[in-house]
């Protein structure tokens, strides 16, 4: 039972940090011009809001849920403004090739947190989280401690997994990458995570 709970949870992980979405190309970016470290440590960030997520819908924290959901136009907002943020700041970053320098631990912070504040401002997470274990046939069946603990490691190890995989085979690209081709990943990401959050604004302002 726990087993093949642990595997449902590592489902979920891979399910909801896979699709390409801003904290993709974001961890991409990252992983391109600061190395796979700080790539790693920013899909650690979304990943531990998705287990934050994955609680709520998962244990059926109704109060915290509905909560969510009547702040969302604001969540939204935010997360919308904080995309634009981002976009600009990558597009107007000083792009250089890598060193192999160690990365300070105020930017591994820095990349921890912003895609975790970035993943808990998209509300919508959570009715993903409830969609999917819904179509797994486990809600309700998680009651004990133990049993939740489980599909939530599996959770967390699934998303994690998918962040290593994605980092790992970015980060081979970057050994064939030089000053031109960062400028050009800096540009290319800037935008399309500006894009993302100006969509997040309009579809803010006509839903």
């Amino acid at each position: 039972m726990l087993y093949e709970l642990y595997l449902k949870g590592l489902i979920m992980g891979i399910s909801i940090a896979a699709p390409v979405g801003p904290i993709g190309v974001l961890c991409m970016q990252r992983t391109l011009t600061q190395g796979r470290v700080v790539g790693i440590v920013s899909g650690l960030g979304a990943a531990c809001a998705d287990v934050i997520y994955g609680l709520i819908a998962g244990l059926g924290l109704t109060m915290v849920s509905q909560f969510i959901m009547s702040h969302k136009l604001w969540i939204q907002l935010i997360g919308g403004v904080f995309l634009l943020y981002l976009g600009l700041k990558i597009l107007t970053s000083k792009a250089r090739p890598m060193d192999g320098t160690p990365q300070k631990s105020s930017s591994l912070t820095s990349a921890f947190f912003t895609t975790f504040l970035q993943t808990l401002t998209n509300p919508m997470t959570i009715l993903s989280f409830a969609a999917i274990f819904a179509g797994l046939g486990i809600v309700n069946t998680h009651t004990s401690t133990i049993s939740s603990i489980t599909l939530i490691v599996g959770l967390f190890c699934g998303s994690t997994a998918w962040w290593l995989f994605l980092t790992f085979i970015v980060s081979m690209m970057s050994k064939r990458m030089n000053q031109q081709h960062m400028v050009m990943i800096n540009v290319i990401s800037g935008i399309i995570i500006g894009l993302f959050g100006v969509f997040s604004l309009i579809r803010l302002m006509i839903g």
